[in-house]
């Protein structure tokens, strides 16, 4: 590997992938990964001491050279992810689960030249998420309501290691959401976040999260009092609100514009009205961000050469990685912006390019 590329880490937690029939998925994640055109790439997989053969079918993979592979006992996905920290060599890391994907392989070299380019913390970006129920929606970066909900997915993101190591990783206190608690440490302590605007994910949405509504709102509340306990006088009505439907005091709202730029505030309250707004059901999306009707894949047009097609049905059970087709994006009931910028966002400086009203 050239040593004058900084090195990618990209860490993937499993457990039982055949139990819980993930291979073909799993395939296709570390197929694409190794059609990346940037050199200095490593996977590691922090497998969760599965049972039913998964080790040994990952072994096949590491025997090929496709990942490195620890697998022990853990608490939880976000414990895995912090294994993986510690163990990664690159200087950038970034996390995927089993069943996500990179749609475009030209992206790690955009990336690296972004955050070298800025010394950026971590980069942020739309992504294609699937739903459980099939249907296929882009994900946009708010990050005007990084203070009320999850800005952006975590899946789109890449980090500096040595900004997650600085801030103690994910918080083991956190089994669902850690992320959230993740990146809102990261935006209130200001490390420099830079707007990659390339859509190259597609991620699965947890049933976990989905199905798990009150301890995900417990969580999300333990959240919140850890992060502004020390910046606005909280009662349990008002973290309620907070929680549940995005609605926070005008007087907390007005000192946390302060993270952004002044001639951004009243897009900021804004944003955040338009939240609120949309929790208690008042709003619709915009139009930029509906979800995408169910279109058989025949019917799909590729987007461009360099980016893959939604996870097809491939019979091997086996590693098969040289042999994978290079496969175009289903464009079919989506628009997403597919400008490329490299227009920074740090805080109190710049807003975030594409997120103005």
């Amino acid at each position: 590997m050239p040593e004058e590329l900084p090195l990618v880490t990209v860490i993937t937690p499993v457990s039982n992938l055949i139990d819980n029939e993930k291979i073909d998925e799993f395939n296709l994640l570390t197929t694409l990964l190794n059609l990346q055109n940037y050199p200095n790439v490593e996977h590691l997989v922090i497998d969760k001491a599965s049972k039913d053969g998964t080790v040994q079918l990952l072994m096949d993979y590491k025997s090929k050279g496709y990942i490195q592979l620890y697998t022990e006992p853990d608490t939880g996905r976000f414990e895995a992810l912090t294994k993986g920290i510690m163990r990664a060599r690159g200087k950038y890391v970034a996390f995927l689960n089993c069943d996500d994907f990179i749609h475009d392989i030209t992206a790690f070299t955009d990336i690296v030249q972004l955050m070298e380019e800025y010394d950026a913390a971590y980069t942020f970006s739309t992504t294609y998420a699937i739903h459980p129920e099939g249907y296929v929606f882009a994900f946009e970066p708010t990050m005007y309501n990084v203070f009320q909900v999850m800005p952006c997915a975590f899946q789109g993101m890449v980090f500096k290691k040595s900004v997650l190591a600085q801030e103690g990783y994910f918080d083991p206190k956190f089994k669902m959401i850690a992320d959230y608690d993740l990146v809102l440490r990261l935006f209130l302590k200001e490390y420099p976040g830079v707007y990659f605007d390339k859509n190259y994910v597609t991620y699965r949405i947890s049933d976990t999260i989905l199905n798990s509504p009150k301890p995900v709102e417990a969580e999300n509340k333990q959240i919140l009092i850890k992060n502004y306990r020390n910046m606005y006088p909280l009662t349990n009505e008002i973290i309620d609100k907070m929680v549940e439907t995005s609605e926070f005091p005008p007087e907390f709202l007005e000192k946390l514009s302060g993270y952004f730029p002044e001639e951004s505030k009243s897009e900021f309250l804004e944003a955040c009205e338009s939240m609120h707004q949309l929790r208690l059901g008042n709003d619709i999306m915009p139009e930029e961000n509906q979800v995408a009707e169910n279109v058989p894949e025949e019917q799909a047009e590729p987007q461009s050469q360099q980016q893959a097609a939604p996870p097809p049905q491939p019979q091997m059970q086996r590693p098969q990685m040289p042999g994978m087709p290079r496969p175009g994006m289903p464009q079919q009931g989506m628009n997403p912006q597919q400008r490329f910028s490299t227009q920074p966002f740090p805080q109190r400086q710049t807003p975030p390019p594409g997120f103005t009203r």
